[in-house]
């Protein structure tokens, strides 16, 4: 009992009430003190480092690391109270693989939902697109690229037909309807069915007046719109053909005002020459309904070419004449007969009887997939004549004569090279 060592009751129930914060902010271990020695009271010093494992001067290793060890579990609650959790590399190696694993764990966790984004969404899965870009990818299919322009267009267009705000010239052409509307109905047949070859075609002059001559065939005037296309799209200078048609064309209702529309006009001296005066690409197609529509028996043999009118009015203005000859419009609707009553009844030239039509009814006006070739020969000069060199039929003849037979030797020297009708 004499050896007992008293300890005052307020220490006592002060160290139970929290000295440990008390001594962690206060207390210090001494560097000379042994193992267990009394500590002083002084200024709060930082934590060592986990890694300063050597002992200070005059001390032992054991009496230092668990000074070191008391101070860091005493300090630990403080520095957690200020500082935001971190990944706890701060504490001793012993500890790394326990608390510190957790706050590592967390903090990948956190950038795992960073990288998700604020929806929750995570970036290695596919997007879902939306409606939005469904419907624009499928307008690009059916229109092409940029078809936020191409309905621009289309709604100006629209604007401009109803308010009337656009030209025609006094043959009643509109080129802003034959651009957009009936050469983009043309052209899938011009490339896609008949798959039109051009060739020669840079013998059309860039600019001034130029009268072309074609071959007509094929039962259905198709060949002229086929010319037309040809020229519209594969020249260089972007011209543009205006067909010379027969009377016919200009009598039927609708016929009329599309024929009107794409630039064509009356098979007459008179409109042929004041279209040539103006500097524009003429087309004529002296066989008229003759070769168009002959027998498929007499295929590619031209009919004869009238008075020679076309020459006569090139020959007043000056232009070149250029020969036009077309491949595969023969085949189109092979002609094996025609019905004259039916004929005089319609009021028409020829009632067209074909291994199709009349038989199958409306199907019969399709027309077979033929491969076209359209070549333009080299011109005939007509500049180095007077005007009244127009008055001559002995050289009216002989140049009509010339432009025919240029005609029919390039239509057998494509029929020689042709692998095949379709082909």
């Amino acid at each position: 009992m004499t050896d007992a060592k008293v300890i005052p009751f307020d220490e006592d129930s002060r160290a139970r009430r929290g000295g440990g914060r008390s001594r962690a902010r206060k207390k210090t271990a001494s560097p000379g003190a042994g193992g267990g020695g009394a500590a002083e009271h002084g200024p709060l010093t930082p934590v060592p480092d986990a890694d300063e494992g050597a002992p200070a001067a005059g001390g032992t290793g054991k009496a230092r690391g668990k000074g070191a060890a008391d101070d860091a579990s005493a300090a630990e609650p403080e520095a957690s109270a200020g500082i935001p959790a971190q990944s706890g590399g701060g504490r001793a190696g012993g500890d790394a693989d326990g608390d510190g694993g957790q706050a590592r764990t967390g903090s990948s966790q956190g950038r795992e939902g960073a990288a998700k984004g604020l929806d929750g969404a995570d970036p290695d899965e596919p997007a879902v697109p939306s409606l939005g870009a469904v419907l624009a990818g499928a307008a690009d299919r059916l229109l092409g690229g940029h078809w936020e322009r191409k309905v621009a267009s289309g709604l100006a267009f629209l604007r401009r037909r109803v308010t009337g705000d656009y030209e025609v010239d006094e043959f009643g052409y509109d080129a802003e309807l034959t651009d957009q509307v009936l050469m983009s109905l043309l052209r899938p047949l011009f490339d896609t069915y008949f798959r039109v070859e051009v060739r020669g075609i840079e013998n059309i002059p860039s600019e001034g007046g130029a009268l072309v001559v074609c071959n007509h065939s094929g039962t259905l005037p198709l060949d002229g719109l086929m010319a037309q296309v040809a020229v519209h799209d594969h020249h260089p200078a972007g011209r543009h053909l205006r067909l010379l048609a027969a009377d016919l064309v200009f009598m039927l209702p609708l016929v009329n005002e599309l024929a009107r529309k794409a630039g064509h006009t009356l098979a007459c001296s008179e409109d042929a020459q004041l279209l040539l005066e103006r500097g524009e690409v003429v087309g004529v197609m002296p066989e008229g309904f003759k070769g168009l529509g002959k027998p498929f028996s007499e295929r590619y043999k031209l009919q004869r070419f009238g008075r020679g009118g076309f020459v006569a009015t090139a020959l007043k203005t000056g232009v070149p004449i250029v020969p036009c000859t077309v491949v595969g419009a023969e085949e189109i609707y092979p002609m094996i007969g025609s019905s004259r009553t039916l004929a005089r009844v319609l009021g028409v030239p020829y009632f067209p009887l074909t291994p199709t039509f009349p038989w199958l009814g409306p199907l019969g006006l399709v027309p077979l997939p033929t491969k076209w070739t359209i070549q333009f020969g080299t011109p005939i000069p007509t500049d180095t004549y007077p005007p009244e060199a127009a008055e001559d039929p002995m050289l009216v003849f002989n140049l009509t004569d010339q432009v025919r037979e240029t005609i029919q030797h390039t239509l057998y020297e494509l029929l020689v090279r042709r692998r095949s009708v379709f082909f």
